[in-house]
């Protein structure tokens, strides 16, 4: 299991804290999601052998925020 937190601009709404829970915690290999909106950041628990971690990011940029 790995645990990564991403740096992300452009969060600044709580419904937008669900979004992105909601579009990464679908995906495959996915167990933990975790948003903290003061800070910028995402941390993903998630089974390297299932999920990609830039599968992540593009699910993140797809919902219309930065991943640095």
């Amino acid at each position: 299991m790995w645990k990564f937190t991403l740096n992300v601009k452009g969060m600044s709404y709580g419904h937008w804290v669900q979004a992105i829970e909601g579009s990464i915690g679908e995906l495959k290999g996915v167990e933990k999601v975790f948003v903290a909106l003061e800070y910028a950041k995402v941390t993903v628990q998630f089974d390297a052998d299932a999920a990609y971690l830039e599968k992540i990011k593009e699910t993140i940029d797809d919902q219309g925020y930065n991943v640095e």
